[in-house]
């Protein structure tokens, strides 16, 4: 029940979740998990997000995407029961681990959109990119009139968010919601204010579904947002959503779940509206496993995919591990920790809304992970 009621607040709209340890995280005190709404307070962190290269009380530490920290924490905390290893999480964004990634400030990163190869030429030691599990980025609004979820499609949700259309009653809203009556309220966009993995899904699908988009602001987990306000972090988005009425924003899909939020059925490739689900995300992914090469490096799309019933906003999320780790007892548990993720902790993920790996992909991650290098042999 403890560990419960910590998963329910670890969703508490506006909560800045900045250097928890995943064991202080869901211990004895309910106050570590930021009950009450209060930001968490920083175990081992700074109050701006930034790791010192030796964190107290953490065998391993890592930081990046708030898109999979729901996951992420869970598996932390169950992994230190389990075995002792405590992981320090920031969840800081995609942006910001690659950066302290780079920076050689943590053991590993996370981030929900892949690498640039300019991205990677910076990096002291190359990484590998481990896909973990695969999740929604899902439409949300705030409009109390409507009961029934709406039903977008790609072109309108991009002219949306670059603010040409800016009342919920607009024709090309209403023409794929027959029978619901939407009010002639304004549109207020929020979007992500912090480097964001979530940011590169959507706007990787925008960019796939309209041309405009594409051309300008394109895709990235920065944007030059043409219209909206912004907030850090996907539960920075949810909570100014969840406070907005007439606003509609994008978060990982339990987050919008967690904070009871309403989220779009969007059309995809087939014509479909189709609701974000485990199953409409596996749909998306399962073609985009039997395509991969033996040798891909997984920095691949699988927005807008051809499935039918496929959700088309969705993607794989990565942990970004060295390929060399100098230290034999951090490499050791690094790479231990991630290799029970794969195989144990897959089982958490459709109970926390994510799609678990297809098994052909978790099969080619094995080899590369026995290859990192550590110790003595780095």
């Amino acid at each position: 029940m403890l560990r419960d009621a910590c998963r329910r607040n670890a969703y508490l709209p506006g909560m800045q979740r900045v250097g928890v340890v995943a064991t202080v995280l869901c211990a004895a005190s309910l106050a570590a998990c930021g009950g009450g709404g209060q930001q968490a307070a920083p175990a081992g962190g700074t109050a701006n997000g930034s790791v010192p290269s030796s964190t107290s009380g953490a065998d391993l530490t890592g930081a990046g995407a708030t898109f999979p920290y729901p996951i992420y924490s869970k598996w932390f905390a169950e992994y230190a029961a389990k075995t002792g290893v405590k992981i320090n999480y920031q969840s800081i964004g995609s942006g910001g681990g690659i950066r302290q990634l780079t920076e050689g400030t943590v053991d590993f990163g996370a981030s929900d959109a892949p690498m640039t190869d300019e991205e990677m030429s910076k990096l002291k030691t190359p990484v590998y990119h481990v896909p973990t599990v695969l999740g929604a980025v899902v439409i949300t609004y705030n409009v109390p009139a409507v009961t029934q979820p709406l039903k977008l499609a790609g072109d309108v949700v991009a002219d949306v968010f670059a603010g040409k259309l800016t009342k919920w009653n607009d024709p090309r809203i209403t023409a794929t919601n027959a029978g619901t009556k939407l009010p002639a309220q304004d549109i207020l966009v929020v979007h992500r204010s912090d480097g964001s993995g979530t940011t590169y899904i959507f706007s990787d699908y925008l960019s796939a579904v309209n041309p405009a988009w594409a051309k300008a602001p394109g895709k990235g987990k920065e944007l030059q947002w043409p219209a909206g306000v912004g907030a850090k972090g996907n539960e920075g988005v949810a909570g100014q959503v969840k406070q907005t009425p007439g606003a509609i924003g994008y978060v990982e899909l339990a987050y919008a779940r967690q904070n009871s939020l309403p989220y779009a059925s969007i059309k995809n490739a087939a014509g479909q509206f189709v609701a974000p689900s485990i199953e409409s995300v596996t749909a998306d992914a399962a073609g985009m496993a039997s395509r991969l090469s033996p040798s891909t490096d997984f920095r691949v799309s699988v927005v807008n995919g051809p499935g039918v019933g496929a959700y088309p906003i969705s993607s794989f999320t990565f942990l970004l591990i060295p390929k060399t780790i100098p230290d034999a007892a951090k490499g050791k548990k690094l790479v231990d920790f991630v290799k029970w993720a794969l195989s144990t902790g897959e089982g958490e993920a459709a109970a926390l809304d994510y799609a678990p790996l297809p098994a052909a992909i978790a099969s080619m991650l094995t080899p590369r992970l026995d290859s990192i290098k550590v110790g003595s042999t780095a």
